[in-house]
């Protein structure tokens, strides 16, 4: 058999006890130090009398670095808190909810971007054009471009947006600012009516806002209220150093149809310029696709090939009215199409850049001749369309200052001249 070796138990563990055991054997907590006997911190002096009450210690990091401490008083927890800053009066008001409205029969081929802006007038231009690059905006639930053409009873769905205050008009605060603009417009307008109006927009002055452009036409257009209330709106466009005709529907009515004949190209317009040298033939037809080329500071428009990428087809008829001494020529331009710069690439083109262009004239030392201002020399000389309601609307626009003495010194006669009846035919 074998032995068993008894082994030797382990001594039990005795419970910790975090004071003295009571009769039952419960663990107590412990005592304070002045009740077992042991010296503990002195007692803090009555702060009741205080006038600040009782001080606390409240631990804020500051911006660089280590943790201070910062006494908290019990009147600074009193005190009320601080009000939220007040939204300035003048701050632009922002819609919060997401609309989707309806196009109506009125709206209908209105572009996407005049649309925003007669739903919106306080809408600036940067704004519209953000909001539909980024599909913010769309049309039966699809994205759209800011030339896209509405159709009435379509969807439109529009994001949260930052509209502009709207300013004060008569004689109140602004009043005498929107005075002004309104004595500015009355001065430089060439025909007006119920439903449209045509200005002599001054070489210089840009037709809408950018990056960096204030003051333009469609901003002063705000201005003017017409008898419905309806604000007035672009037609068309001129390059801001491009004078002449510009024309401007006062309702929602002119802008739709002046906007159809402009897409069945039933409007006649006519530009004068002047060039270098003498292009030959003396009368033809420019044809060519056009695209838009992005360069560091700027972006210009270049002639493209068929079926390019972003190129657009662009037709000009041209003759010469007039030349001084084979050194420069009287030209009357008739745009079929109405493409971004299109008249001054297409006679840089074919070699005769209008006079004082800063973005195409490339011609290497070409001398501007004596007495002339070295400004580009393109008038929007004429516009014929038939009215909204009926009739032809045919304006004509007088040379600007800069142009008006460079005929002078050239010794053209421009009264000699009509640019509808003898314009060249295409």
């Amino acid at each position: 058999m074998r032995s068993r070796v008894k082994r030797p138990s382990l001594p039990q563990r005795r419970p910790v006890k975090h004071g003295r055991p009571d009769q039952q054997g419960r663990a107590q907590k412990p005592e304070r130090p002045e009740q077992q006997g042991r010296v503990g911190r002195p007692e803090r002096a009555d702060t009741s009398a205080r006038p600040f009450g009782k001080i606390q210690e409240k631990r804020i990091r500051p911006p660089g670095g280590q943790r201070k401490s910062a006494p908290v008083t019990a009147a600074h927890k009193a005190a009320p808190k601080p009000e939220a800053r007040p939204i300035p009066a003048d701050a632009a008001p922002l819609s919060m909810a997401v609309q989707t409205v309806t196009v109506t029969a009125d709206e209908n081929a209105m572009r996407i971007d005049r649309f925003l802006e007669a739903r919106f007038p306080g809408l600036s231009f940067s704004h519209i054009q953000r909001i539909i690059r980024k599909g913010q905006l769309r049309v039966n639930g699809k994205r759209v471009e800011p030339k896209d053409r509405l159709e009435a009873g379509q969807s439109v769905r529009i994001p949260p947006l930052r509209l502009d205050p709207e300013k004060p008009r008569g004689d109140g605060e602004g009043g005498g600012k929107n005075a002004d603009t309104r004595a500015f417009l009355e001065s430089i307008t060439l025909y007006e009516d119920d439903d449209v109006m045509v200005l002599n927009k001054p070489m210089g002055l840009a037709v809408q806002g950018g990056s960096g452009t204030v003051r333009h036409i469609d901003g002063m257009l705000g201005a003017i209220a017409t008898k419905d209330g309806q604000r007035p709106r672009l037609v068309h466009r001129l390059d801001k150093d491009t004078a002449g005709c510009l024309l401007v529907a006062k309702s929602r009515f002119a802008a739709a149809a002046l906007a159809k004949t402009f897409r069945s190209r039933s409007a006649r317009k006519i530009y004068w310029a002047l060039v270098p040298g003498v292009p030959k033939p003396k009368q033809g037809r420019i044809s060519t696709y056009l695209a838009k080329e992005e360069r560091q500071d700027d972006s210009v428009m270049r002639v493209a090939r068929h079926g390019e990428e972003g190129a657009s087809h662009a037709v000009t008829y041209y003759a010469v009215v007039e030349t001084a001494a084979q050194r420069l020529a009287w030209l009357s331009l008739k745009p079929v199409t109405g493409r971004t710069h299109q008249l001054r690439v297409q006679l840089a083109h074919i070699g005769h850049p209008i006079v004082g262009d800063p973005k195409y004239f490339d011609i290497e030392n070409w001398q501007l001749p004596g007495g002339m201002q070295n400004r580009l020399h393109l008038l929007a000389r004429r516009i014929a369309v038939p009215h909204p309601r009926g009739g032809v609307i045919d304006v004509t626009a007088p040379l600007p200052p800069h142009m008006q003495q460079s005929f002078n010194l050239l010794g053209l006669d421009a009264t000699r001249y009509d640019p509808i009846e003898e314009a060249p035919e295409g």
